[in-house]
């Protein structure tokens, strides 16, 4: 292994305290270390980023004239008690109309907004009534899913099957035109390629059914960072030291239940060791691993030594993780009405009651859900399309020139406008190819179950696995001298987990990566603290 790294350059505090290393500068990552330092046992604590830049999943980029988010999008339940929307409120980041009580006692039940205009693929607008009323439908049959939760058994292993069981019933007792009973099912088809985008997974098939409840609605509207969502993460790295984050610093193998020691601290031994890829290790005595599901999925087998415990590498095998893209397209003049938010996409050949079998590079496009309008950059005009799953995966291996082009023949041929201007530019985010993330965030799939998060959250060494069966006596506190009390302390929690995918409530969002940071801060500081005051929110 190379060379120790600890020691140098970070401005510590007196005394020894405990060492922690924080794996990931997202927002878990950086709420975690935020709160770690606010406590005087941690003084020795460093952030290793495996990028040129923190926030994660999270990042604002300039472009076209505006903020554009290549990640996070919005707040999902803006409300006191969602500490996003407290943060982002205390540090003045959001529009008065975000703030207003109105707007946090706002119930959209998980629902995406109803689209300002439905564009169909014959180059017709969809009247709003028939919108409307297949949204209902829709939304009906998603709440309907989220009621098994409460005990009754699951008709169908996956909310997918469950949905088109139970539309191919409804469509039975249909009486419309063949032409408008297609219409509806490529409205219900759009929908549920929404609901891809909002779970993060290719098709809903994927994500299980009993457990779709436990995903936990917040009240509020949600709302957008008028200046960009990395303001939030900004605001919390200002408050950490300078060289706390190192930067460029991607982990190769965390190293636990060992007995390590560095030159600078001779005595003392850790039970961690971090190798970094290139080379550098840090010895440490806790470490918070923040690293993305994606990541964990394709290192699973490498990434920690030894091996993680059975349950704990199949909870990681099989949760769900997916892709959610976005496409910004750059007009010189809009084609859209004033006041326009949301542009909907409907292709009259695609039904969720029919498999179409077709190559990917011949119908990736369909699966774009539609687009919304962005605020006005001065004189710029931009679309932001989203676009999930394997399509969305295949996007990214085309070059911006083939999305451009494609895009520009879908919004033609939609609006029935053959001569409608091609965009300026496209700009778009390719969560897949990102090496350190590999997708863009977790669902519980079919074959897993909200303990499967638990488990993925629970830190290491747990009692009774077999790398510290000789430990245990100690762990469980049967010896009581001054050494074993200290070799108690130095083997607890040496690995702790926190992501957005360890949130079982709240997991896909924000507020359960910063709330999951919190948590496992929290679980460090009442190790060394037991009698800490620990700070909310703890939903």
């Amino acid at each position: 292994m190379g060379a120790m790294e600890w020691s140098g350059g970070l401005a510590e505090r007196p005394g020894r305290g405990r060492r922690v290393l924080v794996v990931g500068g997202g927002i878990a990552g950086l709420g975690a270390a935020q709160r770690l330092r606010a406590h005087p046992a941690f003084s020795q604590l460093r952030v290793l980023e495996a990028t040129a830049r923190a926030g994660g999943r999270i990042r604002s980029e300039r472009g076209f004239g505006g903020v554009l988010e290549l990640g996070a999008h919005w707040i999902h339940g803006p409300s006191r008690g969602n500490p996003v929307f407290e943060l982002a409120a205390e540090h003045r980041l959001l529009r008065e109309k975000d703030l207003s009580e109105e707007n946090q006692r706002m119930e959209t039940g998980g629902h995406v907004g109803l689209p300002s205009v439905t564009y169909a693929s014959s180059g017709v607008s969809v009247s709003r009534e028939l919108v409307v009323e297949t949204a209902s439908l829709f939304h009906s049959l998603i709440d309907q899913a989220r009621e098994f939760v409460r005990g009754a058994a699951a008709p169908a292993p996956s909310v997918g099957e469950y949905v088109r069981g139970a539309l191919r019933a409804l469509a039975a007792g249909w009486t419309d035109r063949e032409d408008a009973r297609r219409l509806r099912l490529a409205l219900m088809h759009n929908f549920l390629n929404v609901e891809c985008c909002v779970s993060g997974t290719h098709s809903m098939d994927l994500v299980a059914l009993a457990p779709f409840g436990e995903y936990t609605v917040l009240p509020g509207l949600d709302c957008t960072f008028p200046g960009g969502y990395q303001g939030l993460t900004n605001h919390i790295m200002a408050s950490l030291p300078e060289d706390m984050i190192i930067f460029n610093k991607p982990v190769k193998t965390i190293h636990w239940n060992g007995s390590f020691q560095e030159a600078a601290s001779p005595g003392e031994t850790f039970p961690v060791l971090v190798e970094c890829e290139d080379g550098g290790c840090f010895p440490a005595h806790h470490v918070i691993v923040t690293v993305p599901l994606g990541f964990l999925k394709e290192h699973v087998d490498t990434f920690f030594e030894p091996p993680l415990p059975t349950e704990k590498a199949d909870a990681i095998r099989k949760l769900g993780f997916g892709t959610n893209n976005k496409i910004f397209l750059e007009f010189e003049e809009p084609f859209w009405e004033p006041g326009c938010q949301h542009i909907q996409v409907v292709w009259e050949d695609m039904s969720p009651l029919e498999d179409v079998a077709s190559q990917l590079q011949d119908v990736w496009f369909k699966k774009l859900i539609g687009f919304w309008v962005l605020p006005s950059f001065e004189s710029v005009h931009v679309l932001c399309g989203f676009i999930a799953g394997l399509e969305s995966e295949f996007m990214e291996t085309l070059t911006d020139e083939e999305v451009l082009l494609s895009l520009t023949q879908v919004l033609r041929r939609v609006t029935g406008n053959a001569r409608l201007p091609a965009p300026r530019s496209v700009l778009r985010s390719r969560w897949h190819s990102a090496p350190y993330t590999r997708g863009s965030y977790s669902y519980v799939a079919v074959g897993s179950t909200g303990e499967d998060i638990d488990r993925l959250a629970r830190p290491l060494p747990e009692d009774g696995t077999e790398a510290q069966a000789l430990w245990t006596p100690v762990l469980r506190g049967r010896c009581a001298s001054s050494s074993c009390v200290h070799l108690r302390e130095n083997l607890r929690l040496q690995i702790l987990f926190a992501g957005e995918a360890t949130h079982r409530m709240f997991y896909s969002t924000t507020h359960g990566a910063l709330l999951s940071g919190w948590r496992e801060a929290d679980r460090l500081i009442a190790l060394q603290d037991p009698q800490a005051q620990l700070p909310g929110p703890q939903l």
